[in-house]
């Protein structure tokens, strides 16, 4: 799966691959929290790598700088303010786009 990331995300060599795979397990674990499973079903592995290619570019990983957004911008006497990753949770970020696939695989817990 790791190699299908990198290609995916255009990475060609193996500078990112712990990177990568951190990315990789987070996702499977997001998916196994939301789900309430111990296994990723093989029909989700292209879940987990849309899911994957989200993340990584969402946390923005490897960057020591971290990420630098713009919060609010004014112009004159009008402010506007945006909503930005770190103010939601990044696994709820990430599964508001994907609930419709995982639904199929999600169980109830007791």
């Amino acid at each position: 799966m790791l190699e299908k990331l990198k290609l995916l995300l255009g990475i060609k060599d193996d500078s990112k691959d712990a990177i990568l795979e951190f990315t990789l397990d987070r996702v499977e674990e997001i998916i196994k929290n939301y789900c309430n499973i111990t296994e990723i079903p093989e029909e989700l592995n292209t879940t987990v790598l849309s899911m994957a290619m989200e993340l990584y570019r969402l946390e923005n990983f490897g960057n020591e700088e971290g990420k630098k957004e713009v919060k609010s911008i004014q112009m004159g006497d009008t402010t506007t303010t945006f909503e930005t990753s770190k103010d939601m949770d990044i696994a709820e970020e990430l599964l508001k786009d994907y609930k419709t696939q995982l639904a199929p695989y999600r169980k109830v817990k007791w």
